[in-house]
C-alpha cells in the first residue's frame, strides 16, 4: 500500500503521482500492435489467461477484498465489443481490476508508452493486451487499426481517460473528450467503471468497490463533436456519482495554491 498519506497537487489534468520511473520508448510505424502467428496467440492465452487472470483474481481479493456491483449488465453484451471506461486511482490494481469485470472476455487497454518499456515485463505487457498510445502519424494508423479489429473480434477496450495515476483518489477528475471518438465512430456501447474505496472493519486498509454502469450511447441528431462531449459528460457524471460511496481516505490531496507553493 502506498505509504503517503498527503500529496500535493497543482493540475487535475496533467499531475502524475505513480513513483514508477521509467523512460518511454517511442511508438512508432515500426511498432506492430496486432500478431496473428500461432506462437503470439499461444503466449497471449499463456499470460493473459494462465497468469494474470488468476495472479488478478488473488491480487484483487487479498489486498482489497474485491467486490463488484453491477457486473450482471454486461451479460448481454458478451459477445459484442465495447468500451469501458474507469478512474485511474491504482498502478497494480488498474492493470488487473479490468479482468474482473468481464470474464471471459479479454480485455485490451489503452496505455501510456510506459507500460511496454519496462524491462522484462514490457517484453509481456503486449501479450496482456497493452495497446500503446502512438507517437507518429504512422504508428497512429496501427494503432486505430487494432482498436478496430479488438472490437470486432468482440472483446473489450478499457481506458482510463483521466490518463495520469493519483493513487486511492476518491473523487473523479476532469478528462476530456478526445478518447469517446473511439466507440462513437464505431458505433459501440460505452459502459464505465468506478473504483472506490469502503471502510473495512478492525483493519486500516480500504475495501475496493467497482461499479459498473451503461451502456451508454450519444444521441444520432448530434454532430460528431456534440456526441463525443454528450458520451463524455454522461459517463463522467456517472462515475461523480458513483465515486461518493468512497468513504475511506487513505492519501489527503491538498490543492497546492500561490500562498503554499
Amino acid at each position: 500500500m502506498d505509504k503517503r498519506t498527503v500529496i500535493y497537487y497543482s493540475d487535475e489534468l496533467n499531475d502524475e503521482f505513480s513513483t514508477a520511473q521509467i523512460t518511454p520508448k517511442k511508438i512508432d510505424g515500426s511498432y506492430r500492435y496486432c500478431y496473428d502467428s500461432l506462437f503470439k496467440r499461444f503466449t497471449h492465452f499463456f499470460w493473459y489467461r494462465m497468469v494474470a487472470t488468476p495472479i488478478a483474481f488473488i491480487y484483487t481479493k487479498i489486498v482489497f477484498h474485491h467486490k463488484v456491483i453491477g457486473k450482471d449488465i454486461l451479460r448481454k453484451y458478451k459477445n459484442t465489443g465495447y468500451f469501458m471506461y474507469g478512474n485511474h486511482t491504482h498502478d497494480i490494481g488498474d492493470a488487473f481490476i479490468p479482468n474482473m469485470l468481464n470474464i471471459p472476455k479479454d480485455n485490451y487497454v489503452i496505455v501510456h508508452p510506459n507500460n511496454v518499456s519496462m524491462p522484462y515485463l514490457g517484453k509481456i505487457t503486449p501479450s496482456l493486451g497493452a495497446l500503446p498510445l502512438p507517437d507518429d502519424m504512422a504508428a497512429y494508423k496501427n494503432f486505430i487499426r487494432a482498436v478496430e479489429r479488438r472490437i470486432k473480434e468482440g472483446h473489450t477496450i478499457v481506458i482510463y481517460p483521466e490518463a495520469h495515476i493519483w493513487p486511492y483518489y476518491t473523487k473523479i477528475r476532469p478528462f476530456t473528450d478526445a478518447s469517446f471518438a473511439y466507440p462513437i465512430k464505431l458505433g459501440t456501447p460505452v459502459f464505465c467503471f468506478t473504483n472506490t474505496y469502503q471502510k473495512r472493519k478492525n483493519s486500516k486498509k480500504p475495501n475496493m468497490v467497482t461499479y459498473i454502469d451503461g451502456p451508454f450511447y450519444p444521441r444520432d441528431n448530434l454532430s460528431a463533436k456534440e456526441q463525443k462531449k454528450e458520451l463524455r459528460d454522461k459517463v463522467y457524471e456517472t462515475m461523480c456519482l458513483r465515486a461518493e460511496n468512497s468513504n475511506a481516505v487513505c492519501i489527503q490531496y491538498i490543492k497546492r495554491d500561490e500562498k503554499n507553493g
